[in-house]
């Protein structure tokens, strides 16, 4: 069985480990850029996620690329904290939940690809532009190359996956009429920078006004020698209705607010002035994502991550369940001889719990509660409690934990996606930070 995955990133990447750890050794991944470099900013892996990468022995390597959170708070613009939980270990789950740089996490990933399936096994400069059914099973992948005088050409697939992103060409080519990713007006900052530690150093902290939002987390556990630690933040602004009149993929103007809006935020010893200061690059980009669809897997071609389920980035999601689409879709191309029947049981798999998930990060997801405390108390308040009942607090956080499949009761339970299933204790210590 031959398998082409379009796309080196995050998912794509894990894809193809996992379904050579599964036993299927003829796997190609495609990769548009001519050459993949680190970039991006900081993402959350799960409980749920890095328990499938510590089955895939890549423990000790995410244990030393992030640091462990055991926190997550939300809080309004004063910095009155309206809901906290623990996360990861903290909260008696078997693994914790790790930050880290999104572009350290690819590398990690490309370099395992290289070493267990070869150095063919990765292709850059082949952007995968659509497909063609073939008679008699399969599929012929269509490439294009940006670099020399290389004309287009085709590979021939037994199995198509589009791990190929946001604007992906693989659902473009299944669902023609979709048209461009969905904007919902909101501008998001995001950038890099190191700062003091802050909330004993492993905090992830959401503040929020009702139109301006502020996330800090730590990238790095161990300040450096100058007492500093890497932080990702993001800053985003709701909608005005000038933004809605912008097409969607333009940058917002200049003089829109950032930072001033949100610099003299402050929580406990956590202050954006300081965290913002001096950031080196800074992208700025209308936040996006697409409809829940009604089906990804069409005979031998299947959708995976963005490709399949684009969210917007609220309850640090993303990265999660693209892991766990790569373990799911590994998992029943193990399982199943026939590879179209393979591809509709992980259809049936994930796409209904993503589906829902889609539509529970448009209506923001657990940062909701920041909404209802300013809509009840924008001047603040002496108890969150006399705002909001802490059963409707503790609701929104729980509901959303077990959507996405990070509750307790989950992730302790051994993984769904493993053909050899290793002892989770085992893995469990070897994620420890050193």
């Amino acid at each position: 069985m031959k398998i082409v995955i379009a796309g080196a990133g995050i998912g794509g990447l894990v894809a193809a480990l996992s379904l050579h750890a599964a036993g299927l050794r003829d796997v190609r991944v495609l990769e548009a850029v001519p050459r993949i470099r680190p970039f991006g900013a900081g993402v959350n892996v799960q409980p749920n996620a890095v328990r499938e990468l510590a089955a895939l022995g890549l423990a000790e390597s995410l244990a030393h690329a992030g640091t462990e959170l055991t926190e997550l708070s939300y809080h309004n613009h004063l910095g009155q904290r309206i809901w906290y939980e623990p996360r990861g270990r903290a909260s008696d789950c078997d693994w914790p939940q790790l930050a880290v740089h999104r572009g350290v996490l690819q590398s990690i990933l490309v370099d395992a690809v290289h070493d267990r399936l070869g150095p063919d096994a990765l292709t850059t400069d082949a952007r995968v532009t659509g497909f063609d059914p073939l008679d008699g099973g399969g599929t012929e992948v269509l490439l294009a190359h940006r670099c020399g005088d290389r004309p287009d050409s085709s590979m021939r697939a037994d199995v198509l996956v589009g791990a190929d992103g946001l604007r992906s060409a693989v659902r473009r080519t299944l669902y023609p009429e979709e048209g461009e990713p969905r904007a919902n007006g909101t501008t998001v900052w995001r950038g890099v920078n190191r700062s003091t530690p802050f909330q004993g150093g492993r905090s992830m902290v959401v503040m929020g006004d009702g139109r301006w939002k502020a996330v800090i987390y730590p990238l790095a556990g161990r300040p450096d020698a100058d007492g500093l630690v890497l932080v990702n933040w993001a800053v985003s602004r709701a909608a005005t209705p000038q933004d809605t009149e912008r097409d969607p993929g333009q940058e917002p103007p200049p003089g829109d607010g950032f930072p001033g809006a949100v610099s003299d935020w402050t929580c406990g010893d956590l202050r954006l002035r300081t965290v913002l200061a001096g950031a080196g690059s800074v992208g700025s980009f209308p936040m996006l994502d697409r409809d829940p669809l009604p089906r990804w897997s069409f005979g031998p071609v299947t959708l995976l991550g963005d490709a399949a389920h684009a969210m917007a980035p609220m309850g640090s999601s993303a990265t999660t369940q693209a892991v766990l689409d790569a373990r799911g879709l590994a998992h029943a191309l193990a399982t199943h001889r026939d590879p179209v029947r393979a591809l509709a049981a992980y259809d049936r798999d994930r796409r209904p719990p993503m589906n829902r998930l889609q539509l529970l990060n448009r209506a923001k997801g657990p940062e909701l509660v920041i909404d209802l405390a300013q809509e009840r108390a924008p001047g603040g308040f002496r108890r969150v409690e006399d705002v909001i009942p802490a059963a409707r607090l503790a609701r929104v956080a729980e509901s959303y934990a077990r959507a996405a499949g990070f509750d307790t009761e989950s992730v302790n339970t051994p993984s769904p996606y493993d053909c050899h299933r290793p002892s989770s204790g085992a893995h469990a210590e070897a994620v420890r930070e050193p």
